[in-house]
């Protein structure tokens, strides 16, 4: 019993709260929507509900900006990006002309350069704290200790 609670003692130190996740640009177009649905309600109540629908269809939906890999991929940053359908952590070291200048994280001795149009700009992950893993950890972590009591006790 005691290999099995060394083993999971193990299994959480091992883990790891931070993952790598795309960062979503804020959806101007979420917003605009459930204002012109408020401002519609209002209007239902004075107006005619068909000029509102002619109102809005009128309306353009504005375009998502276009990203900008380099403002995603300043120096310092740790990051996984896609490359040619390839991925890799990296940590960015610098910006030469239109190059992206990183090393992997576990290893930064090797150098690896990137030509900015090679990079998916929509894949591009930065390593977050994940409080949902800490929580799952830290419930596992609670539940080893008291099993740990328990069977010390008993």
């Amino acid at each position: 019993m005691r290999k099995n609670l060394y083993f999971i003692i193990i299994l959480c130190s091992l883990t790891s709260c931070y993952t790598y996740q795309v960062k979503k640009p804020a959806d101007p177009a979420a917003n605009d929507k459930q204002d012109s649905k408020k401002n519609a309600a209002m209007a239902n109540n004075t107006a005619n509900p068909m000029k509102n629908a002619a109102a809005e269809s009128q309306n353009p939906q504005p375009m998502p900006a276009p990203v900008n890999i380099q403002e995603k991929l300043a120096a310092g940053k740790n990051v996984k990006i896609d490359v040619d359908g390839r991925s890799y952590k990296v940590i960015v070291d610098k910006w030469e002309s239109d190059s992206l200048v990183a090393h992997p994280v576990h290893n930064p001795k090797k150098i690896l350069k990137f030509h900015k149009n090679q990079i998916n700009g929509e894949r591009i992950a930065e390593k977050r704290f994940s409080q949902p893993i800490a929580d799952i950890i830290t419930v596992v972590a609670y539940a080893a200790i008291g099993v740990g009591i328990y069977l010390l006790v008993r």
